[in-house]
């Protein structure tokens, strides 16, 4: 752990079952329950967790939004697709790369970028 560097992030989730069954198909994350309400999120770059919460994080609603990076964007897309996440912006061109947006389950905004072709 740094001193004063960001550590840990929670974020919300409407179904924390069904948002813990997607990001374990779509990205290979693991979890630790801690009673019916919160679950620690593991393997993910990041350490984390969701909260039961009917609130979504949405970059719409002035949210900070949660960016994954990936070797193979088109591949990652398909991954979240098949796990049963929606493309809400599919991939696209920014200044220093690619990217595109998807929603969990709990209708979280989330972002997989990669780095331009």
């Amino acid at each position: 752990m740094s001193h004063e560097k960001i550590n840990y992030i929670e974020l919300p989730a409407r179904d924390i079952e069904g948002t813990k069954d997607f990001f374990a198909k779509a990205f290979g994350w693991s979890f630790i329950d801690y009673g019916p309400d919160y679950v620690a999120i593991q393997h993910a770059g990041l350490d984390g967790g969701f909260y039961r919460s009917e609130l979504v994080a949405s970059i719409s609603t002035g949210s900070a939004l949660v960016v994954l990076y990936s070797k193979e964007l088109e591949a990652s897309q398909s991954h979240v697709e098949q796990a049963g996440g929606a493309i809400i912006k599919p991939i696209f061109d920014f200044p220093g790369g690619r990217r595109f947006h998807f929603t969990c389950p709990s209708g979280n905004e989330y972002a997989v970028w990669s780095d331009a072709v």
